[in-house]
Order: structure tokens, then C-alpha cells, then sequence
């Protein structure tokens, strides 16, 4: 039987997991890697932390399933991330840029009088967590990198970008339409690279990749890494192939997973809406050249959060502890988290903002931040939430369809339900990222069926109904409404709007 390598390079970490034809786990593998942050507001991962740590995982993951036939490879990419390197020796210029990072949040800022321009052409807002603005902060510091560049020397790529040139061996340079989307430097009308925005922001067109299909050729392996030369046939940013994992090909319906952010794309089909409440619109998938749209809503911090009180404030010793500590919480004390670590996200993109906490007393501890925290990402997921109902009215009657890492608490996710007023569906395949770039790939190898049947084959865990009364859920959102009014005023040159 065929098997499927899918590589699911995250924020956090990397993994490798082997399914089999019918798209069943075989094997999975996991690495952590350092986070690097040189200066505050900044995030930066080594190059070579990313490269070492997939080609390690694929091989263990290979290794533990018992080194079956490998078909076809897909990748899944943390997005935005943004790496600069030399195509003669492959070496990069300088650690990758990590999509969380704020350093460009002044450039941006400056380049306010062309927000329009930039929003009808990439659907995107001017926001430093897109990879436009830091690549031109990477020509503009690194030195020489622009001439060398506009000599056609370097090659800039999003993760995906450049784990095929080292897949490869440096023979493909390459990416998909969703990576491409998420550059702030992609014409998702037109589908190609906008040579007038690559202008205003000094970026020579000779660094960027060929854009593919998410279901297409990307090249195939070098021998020495996994015994032969496999086919990479399957490439998705990871929020596109969370969509695809869920099966949500049907225009209206939505995903939110939760990671190191949080992130929730609906489906609009072969509509761009372009959002009124400050909703990013963006390619959901390409597939035989046919575009879906989607509008999307980025939250920076959700699982990151559940980290920081783990390596941060060291009140927990594993995620999993949160969820108990949570149901041991005071009900009578209101403490109320934003955390707005690296800046606030959709619908408020605000980059200056930094986290806070309100309602402590005497006898808030442990249980009331865990608590705290995990709320955050139930009423930052509402705000997305409304903001689509906004800008899509059928978005309101759609059952939320969850995966990632916080999807896996009952408790979180019965809190999502209640503060939405809202089903929420958790699938019984939880890794949907790693799930749908091996469908991609296995698409395009001829061993997964087309859309319309894969969906037939989603199957629910759980669904969680809302049990909070409409009164308790409009006070407690308020609470938030107003927390996050108060940390927006703040913030340097802040003021609450």
C-alpha cells in the first residue's frame, strides 16, 4: 500500500507524520526548537533549527512506521515567516523572521497612504505580521542584500519555500498560492506577483518563487535523504490545509484551530468579499488553477499563551494541567486576560499593544490565570466570529469546525460554545493541518479521492452546544469588550476606539 509523508513545520515545531492510503496515521514524529527573541516585540527562529528538525522527523517517522513506500510528500508551513538566502551555497543571510515579530510595525505605518492599494491587490492590511514588510526590512539591514538580490544571487521564501530548495538540493524554488497570499507581495485576483507593490517596497522581483497550485509538481527529493527520490506533490500554508483537513470546500463554512494563534478562515468560494470590519481576505486553496477564497481572522496568541504561564510565570508544568486548574477557579473573582503579547490581532490590529491583566485580587493565583487564559481564546475567537457574521450574514448559522492543540480541552472548547452562542464540532482527526496536506498530496498522486467524497468521509468527536444563558454571556463579553478597550488606551500613543 502507498503511503503519504506529510511535514507539518510549525512555530513551535516540526513534525512528520505518515498516513496510509486511506489517509489513516501511521506514524508521527515531533521536534521542538529554540524561539529567538533579540529584542522585545522581535521573534526569530535559526534557519537551520527548521531544516534540521523536519529532515530528522521525516526519517523517525518513516523509520517508526516501517519504512513503507512513500508515494508523495505534502508540506504544511507555519505562514508569513520570512527567510532570505543565498542560491549558490544555500546559506541563509540571517535567522528567519517569525510571523509573530513586530519590527516593522513603524514601515508599516509609513506606508499607511498605500493601505488601499495594497488591500484591493493582496486582501490583505498593512500589518508587520505579513512578510512583505520584512523582507525590506531584511534588504534594508543586511548588508549588500539588495544588490545582490537585484543580481538575481538570493532567493527570499516562506517556510515551505525553503524546506523544497533543501528537499530538493536547491533545484526547486518554489511555493504555493496560499503562501503566496499571506506575503503582502501577491495579486490574488490576478494570481501573481504585483510588480507595483514589489516596487514601493524596493523588493527586486528576482528573489521570488514560482507560484504553484496547492495540488501540484514541486519537485522531488534528493536520494541520500529518505532512500530514493520521492515526489513533493502537496503544499498548503497551515491554516489553508487545517481548511482543506476539515473538508470545509462548501462556501460559509468555517475552521478556527488553535495553535500557537488562533486562526478561523470561512469559505466564500469563487467570491472575494472584501471585509468590512478589518478581516483579512485570502486564498483558502487552489486546485486545477480554480481559486476559493476565504475571509480569515488572525488571533497571534491562543496556545502561546498556555506556554507562557508554563515557561513564563512556571504555574504549570504541562499544557494538560490547565484544564483542571481551570474548574478549581474562583466562580466569584472576574479576572480577565489580553494577551496581546506580541501586539493585538483581527479585527483590532493593533502592533503597539502589549498584554495585560484586570480584575486581580489578593486571592487570584494559579487557577484564576489558567482559567483567564483560557477564556482569551474563547472571546478573541468571538470577536472573529462576529466579524464574519458582519461581513458574511450566512456565517452566523454555521457550526464551527476546531482542531489544533487546545481543541483537545473539553473545557475550552464548551467555553468557545457558550461565549459564541454557538455549536462547535471537534473532528475525531484532530491534526486537520498535517491531514490536509497529505490529502493534497495524496490528490494530485492519484490516491485520494476529489473533494465532494473526502468530505463524505469527516467524522465528528464531539459537538459542543452552548449552556450559558444569553444574560451571563453578553456580561462576560462586555468584560472582555472593555478589557480590551482599556489595554488598546495602554499602549504607546494609544487611545481607546
Amino acid at each position: 500500500m502507498s503511503h503519504i509523508l506529510s511535514i507539518d513545520q510549525g512555530t513551535s515545531s516540526s513534525r512528520a507524520i505518515v498516513f496510509d492510503a486511506a489517509l489513516r496515521v501511521v506514524s508521527v514524529a515531533q521536534a521542538e526548537f529554540p524561539q529567538h527573541f533579540p529584542q522585545p516585540g522581535w521573534v526569530e527562529h535559526d534557519p537551520g533549527d527548521l531544516w534540521a528538525t523536519v529532515a530528522a522527523t521525516a526519517r523517525s517517522a518513516i523509520e517508526r512506521a516501517g519504512a513503507p513506500r512513500i508515494a508523495a510528500i505534502g508540506i504544511t508551513n507555519q505562514r508569513e515567516t520570512t527567510l532570505l538566502w543565498d542560491r549558490a551555497t544555500g546559506r541563509p543571510l540571517h535567522r528567519a523572521i517569525v510571523w509573530q515579530d513586530r519590527r516593522t510595525a513603524d514601515l508599516c505605518e509609513a506606508l499607511a497612504p498605500h493601505q488601499a492599494l495594497i488591500r484591493d491587490r493582496t486582501g490583505l492590511l498593512l500589518d508587520p505580521y505579513f512578510s512583505g514588510t520584512k523582507l525590506k526590512w531584511l534588504l534594508d539591514h543586511v548588508e549588500g542584500a539588495r544588490a545582490r538580490a537585484r543580481a538575481g544571487e538570493l532567493a527570499f521564501g516562506t517556510v515551505d519555500s525553503w524546506l523544497i530548495w533543501n528537499l530538493t538540493g536547491g533545484k526547486a524554488h518554489v511555493t504555493d498560492a496560499t503562501n503566496a497570499a499571506r506575503t503582502l507581495l501577491y495579486d490574488i485576483g490576478a494570481n501573481r506577483w504585483d510588480e507595483e507593490i514589489c516596487a514601493l517596497l524596493d523588493i527586486p522581483m528576482a528573489l521570488l518563487p514560482e507560484v504553484r497550485d496547492c495540488a501540484a509538481d514541486f519537485g522531488t527529493t534528493r536520494p541520500d535523504l529518505f532512500g530514493g527520490c520521492i515526489p513533493i506533490l502537496g503544499v498548503a500554508g497551515d491554516q489553508q490545509a487545517a481548511t482543506v483537513g476539515q473538508a470545509c470546500f462548501q462556501p460559509g463554512m468555517m475552521k478556527s484551530t488553535y495553535g500557537t494563534g488562533c486562526f478561523a478562515l470561512l469559505n466564500t468560494g469563487a467570491e472575494r468579499v472584501a471585509s468590512q470590519n478589518r478581516l483579512l481576505t485570502t486564498i483558502a486553496y487552489r486546485l486545477g488553477g480554480r481559486t476559493t477564497y476565504a475571509l480569515e481572522g488572525s488571533i497571534f496568541v491562543a496556545g502561546a499563551v498556555v506556554q507562557w504561564l508554563r515557561d513564563g510565570l512556571k504555574i504549570i508544568r504541562q499544557a494538560a494541567e490547565t484544564q483542571p486548574l481551570a474548574e478549581a477557579a474562583d466562580p466569584a473573582q472576574q479576572v480577565v486576560m489580553v494577551p496581546a503579547f506580541t501586539g493585538l490581532g483581527a479585527p483590532y490590529w493593533r502592533p503597539e499593544c502589549r498584554g495585560a491583566i484586570f480584575g486581580l485580587t489578593r486571592n487570584s493565583g494559579p487557577a484564576e490565570l489558567a482559567r483567564a487564559a483560557l477564556e482569551s481564546v474563547g472571546y478573541q475567537t468571538r470577536d472573529l466570529w462576529q466579524a464574519m457574521q458582519a461581513d458574511w450574514p450566512g456565517a452566523g448559522q454555521a457550526v464551527l469546525r476546531v482542531d489544533g492543540g487546545l481543541a483537545a480541552s473539553d473545557w475550552s472548547m464548551q467555553f468557545l460554545a457558550d461565549i459564541l452562542g454557538a455549536p462547535v464540532d471537534r473532528p475525531k482527526v484532530t491534526e486537520t493541518t498535517a491531514l490536509g496536506a497529505a490529502y493534497l498530496a495524496g490528490l494530485q498522486a492519484g490516491l485520494c479521492p476529489e473533494p465532494a467524497e473526502f468530505a463524505g468521509q469527516w467524522a465528528l468527536d464531539r459537538r459542543f452546544e452552548p449552556q450559558m444563558d444569553e444574560a451571563e454571556r453578553a456580561r462576560r463579553y462586555q468584560g472582555w469588550q472593555r478589557a480590551v478597550r482599556a489595554t488598546i488606551a495602554a499602549a504607546p500613543d494609544g487611545a481607546a476606539s
